[in-house]
């Protein structure tokens, strides 16, 4: 419940920043689409202990999708995503390795906040979003973790929580919008069930990935 009161209190913060900002004359509108790589990994209580290092425990993998962006103010814009993103985690120890793979559809609702030159701008980008897991490959390798209820199908498909990013972006004259981002995406869900009889408290995915958008303006015929 606080998590999800959290959410919304940022989000009417962040509307009310958008509102106190200039407005430009003409808005602006693009279309583009966008990808990258990831770095993926579950944040379990109590931990699984062949997960540790971090450097263990991540799987790599892609993402990418669309990108709709709609400014009316200066600084501020409203940047709306459809993404596929790969998740999963991955435990190691001298026994072997056993890795699981959770593929995502996901709708990140975003404030970009932008600062600079007209051409070259910093980002930062914040919000909340929704996901949905399309596909689990069940685990793949050897099982060594000490407990079992990991590697039964997840019980949550459902997904929701906060992205941040962090980058620029490139505005040329006649070949639309480059932006470059450094994302971190943390769920307040968890894939496996976290109740009072449950072995977990905590199964919440994160991730950090590096994206590419490229976007062109949509612009109303005079």
């Amino acid at each position: 419940m606080r998590n999800r009161l959290l959410v919304i209190g940022f989000s009417l913060v962040c509307a009310c920043m958008m509102y106190a900002q200039p407005r430009l004359r003409v808005p602006e509108i693009y279309f583009g689409v966008h990808g990258g790589v990831s770095a993926s990994s579950i944040m379990f209580s109590p931990a699984v202990e062949n997960m540790t290092p971090i450097t263990q425990a991540c799987v790599l993998g892609g993402n990418g999708g669309f990108v709709f962006r709609y400014a009316v103010h200066k600084y501020c814009a409203l940047q709306v995503e459809l993404n596929y993103q790969h998740r999963g985690w991955r435990e190691h120890n001298d026994a072997g390795t056993y890795s699981r793979e959770l593929h995502y559809v996901e709708l990140p609702l975003l404030m970009n906040v932008n600062f600079g030159s007209e051409r070259w701008r910093g980002i930062f980008n914040l919000g909340p979003q929704l996901g949905y897991c399309v596909a689990d490959n069940g685990g793949k390798g050897t099982q060594i973790g000490t407990t079992t209820v990991q590697y039964e199908l997840i019980d949550h498909k459902f997904d929701w929580g906060l992205a941040a990013g962090l980058g620029f972006y490139y505005r040329s004259r006649n070949a639309g919008l480059y932006q470059f981002e450094a994302r971190f995406n943390y769920s307040f869900g968890g894939i496996f069930g976290t109740g009072l009889i449950d072995h977990f408290n905590m199964a919440s995915p994160m991730d950090l990935s590096l994206n590419i958008a490229y976007m062109w303006e949509f612009k109303k015929k005079k």
